[in-house]
């Protein structure tokens, strides 16, 4: 059985991700250009697009997700 807590932020994790992979492919960029976009490597681009999630800690991706525009809120229901 799964931890809720775990499973929790596993769907916070792969929201962001997605959100930011979907942006990354509606402006159209190369790798390069959403790593220069991103301020990472190449290579985590490509980890991002693969949706290989568990390399992307929720901090991580909320500071992707910041960089290229989104405003990310937490609400506590």
């Amino acid at each position: 059985m799964s931890d809720p807590a775990q499973t929790n932020v596993m769907e916070l994790r792969t929201e962001l991700m997605e959100h930011v992979r979907l942006i990354v492919q509606t402006e159209g960029w190369t790798q390069a250009q959403a790593a220069e976009q991103l301020g990472v490597a190449q290579s985590r681009v490509s980890d991002l697009l693969n949706g290989k999630c568990e390399k992307f800690s929720l901090d991580m991706l909320i500071t992707l997700a910041s960089r290229v525009g989104c405003k990310v809120e937490l609400a506590v229901l």
